[in-house]
């Protein structure tokens, strides 16, 4: 069991945290609604996973259920081998679990950098501590010209960033991100792939991505693994996936599958 933070202390970097996220036959019923109906998935630290799917196949339920969000029906979520599941997103972010949005929900009375800060603050930085870390960040990621910038009224493609950027002041081990190409024009997604590549590189963090941009997720992804009607239906490599007939079906022959990943 992971031992607990201390009030005021940061948690330890990605480097030290659990090597693995996993959810084990898990389930989420919304009465007679099997949003996600036992489900097996693994994230390794190092990967960047692709969860993808035709519309309301399940992935943010299971991101929800990953991240404390939504209480599982049955099956397990774990962190390092230890049963983490109905745990709250606070405690979760504090084991290296963190996820984003699709509503970014930047505070807009906030600085760029203050916004920042309060992903450090939230899993038990001091303040002081929490402000060098969002520089840092900000610097590192190459967004520290746009620190003094308000929540308010950000370019779409900078509010994505920034809410990725404030996800990663938890110092997760473990990054979900929802959708985070949605409304980028192309440029803005090529930008999106290289920092989330680097965030795995010099972050020693695992991301796991749920996009409906096949572009993005082809490029980005190592691995991924499919949903429909809540349930796994193929796992692999870009091409693996790409040819499986599973997902054609699944997705009823549409582009989405069929793109040029160069």
């Amino acid at each position: 069991m992971a031992a607990p933070v201390a009030a005021g202390q940061a948690r330890p970097s990605a480097d030290d945290g659990a090597t693995a996220l996993e959810a084990r036959g898990l389930k989420v019923y919304f009465g007679g609604v099997h949003a996600i109906d036992g489900v097996d998935l693994t994230l390794t630290k190092g990967e960047i996973l692709g969860l993808i799917g035709p519309n309301g196949a399940g992935k943010t339920t299971l991101v929800n259920a990953l991240s404390g969000f939504q209480r599982p029906t049955a099956g397990q979520v774990l962190v390092g081998g230890d049963d983490v599941t109905g745990r709250s997103p606070d405690r979760l972010a504090r084991l290296g679990v963190t996820r984003t949005f699709q509503s970014v929900r930047m505070f807009p009375d906030l600085t760029v950098l203050e916004n920042v800060e309060l992903g450090g603050v939230g899993v038990g930085m001091r303040r002081p501590a929490a402000r060098k870390w969002a520089r840092d960040l900000l610097e590192r990621m190459k967004l520290d010209e746009m620190s003094h910038l308000y929540g308010a009224g950000l370019p779409h493609g900078l509010e994505r960033r920034f809410g990725i950027v404030r996800a990663l002041a938890t110092k997760p081990s473990f990054l979900l991100l929802d959708e985070p190409a949605a409304g980028l024009n192309e440029r803005e997604s090529d930008e999106l792939v290289e920092a989330l590549t680097l965030i795995r590189d010099d972050f020693s963090c695992a991301l796991m991505v749920i996009e409906h941009d096949m572009r993005v997720i082809m490029r980005l992804c190592e691995r991924i693994q499919v949903l429909d009607y809540g349930k796994t239906i193929s796992i692999g490599t870009p091409d693996e996936v790409r040819n499986d007939p599973a997902v054609l079906a699944a997705y009823l022959g549409r582009r989405a599958i069929d793109v040029d990943d160069r």
